[in-house]
């Protein structure tokens, strides 16, 4: 009894340790590294701590998870890896700045963006 309980928990440890030893199958799908630059448009300047928020899109164009969110440096920089290949919702919010927003399509390894924002607009009142 004794010999045939150690040759089951040896066999159980050799196909455990076969099984760790197995390299985990790669993701298929392709990711890309998104290079970020936020400037302003009237002269070029870079935007500091503007918060940028990158949604992945489904086929429809809703989003599929919860997005990613990331800050501008003092050159107006930021990126990130892993953002898989498709569409992907980018927002941009900035103090003084009005609030940025389109889809964009991920398809090359590495995808350099630059967004130009804006000042807001005046306020359109009668009591002037």
């Amino acid at each position: 009894m004794t010999l045939l309980f150690r040759s089951l928990f040896f066999a159980a440890l050799v196909a455990l340790s076969a099984s760790a030893q197995q390299p985990s199958q790669p993701d298929e799908s392709p990711t890309a590294r998104v290079s970020l630059t936020i400037v302003r448009e009237e002269n070029g300047k870079p935007v500091r701590n503007a918060e940028v928020v990158l949604h992945v899109l489904d086929k429809s164009g809703n989003e599929k998870q919860e997005g990613l969110e990331l800050k501008t440096h003092e050159d107006g920089k930021a990126e990130t890896d892993g953002i898989p290949y498709g569409k992907v919702r980018i927002q941009v919010i900035a103090r003084g700045f009005r609030t940025y927003g389109e889809d964009y399509d991920i398809k090359d390894p590495g995808m350099e963006i630059t967004i130009k924002l804006q000042k807001p607009k005046p306020q359109v009142s009668i009591y002037k």
